[in-house]
């Protein structure tokens, strides 16, 4: 499942010259997972509070194609690639209209609230894997 997150970029997003500032994409896809997951119906706190389970990121590789200025809204395209048993593979995507302006893979691990590596909940797995196709 293709999962789409429209935001508009403010002035306290950008660096002097009114382009968006680099580290704000980060926070831009963060914000876009997090929608991702409540459209599966996942509650985090819940998850957290009842399994102990929390979402990390491990690793994300990042493309910064083009410049998002002051004003333009925008969309984060997420697409699932791959779980495992304790991973999440996505893929993210900046877009200003069908233009690209950065471009993400980002690799989620599953902890235990103090920090350990844990599997992924068979239920969450579930409802995960319907949306890699």
């Amino acid at each position: 499942m293709t999962h789409e997150f429209g935001l508009r970029v403010y002035y306290e997003d950008t660096d002097l010259a009114g382009i968006v500032y680099y580290a704000n994409y980060l926070k831009f896809i963060e914000r876009a997972r997090s929608e991702w997951v409540r459209a599966l119906g996942i509650d985090q706190g819940q998850l957290k509070a009842e399994a102990g389970i929390v979402f990390a990121v491990r690793r994300v590789e990042a493309d910064y194609l083009r410049s998002a200025k002051f004003d333009d809204e925008l969309t984060v395209v997420t697409r699932p690639q791959a779980t495992s048993g304790a991973r999440i593979v996505l893929e993210q995507d900046v877009m200003r209209g069908a233009e690209r302006l950065f471009a993400s893979v980002v690799t989620l691990v599953c902890l235990t609230d103090t920090g350990q590596p844990a599997r992924l909940p068979a239920e969450l797995r579930r409802k995960m894997e319907p949306s890699l196709h």
